[in-house]
């Protein structure tokens, strides 16, 4: 059973950047694919940016291509989203995800969540 556990999250102007971190416990991330996710109010749950493990392919939303980056840090159990030029849009919780197998951006093939973080732009 995988723990996550968000933060890095917080209120930033319109063009700023902030790094979302996701800490991993219970087994090693390298073993999962791992995602990063977004909702606001009323609205589904987008994939916002995966990784695959072994070769470490990267999938990203049109709507963050070229802002964000997602990477990860097997040793240490983390994975990152480096979110640069965020726009008002990009408000939203913030979760982090994975999933054991290939990866996917529906939300419902994920098997473990973090609590997520907040995310203001203004």
């Amino acid at each position: 059973h995988v723990q996550l556990v968000e933060s890095g999250g917080g209120s930033v102007q319109v063009g700023g950047s902030l790094t979302l971190s996701c800490v991993a416990s219970g087994d090693t991330i390298g073993r999962y694919c791992m995602g990063w996710f977004r909702q606001i109010p009323d609205r589904e749950r987008e994939g916002v940016a995966t990784i695959s493990t072994g070769s470490g392919r990267t999938y990203y939303a049109d709507s963050v291509k070229g802002r964000f980056t997602i990477s990860r840090d097997n040793a240490k159990n983390t994975v990152f989203l480096q979110m640069n030029q965020l726009q008002p849009n990009d408000t939203a919780m913030y979760y982090c995800a994975a999933r054991r197998w290939q990866c996917t951006v529906v939300p419902s093939d994920f098997d473990y969540w973090g609590q997520g973080t907040q995310v203001t732009v203004s």
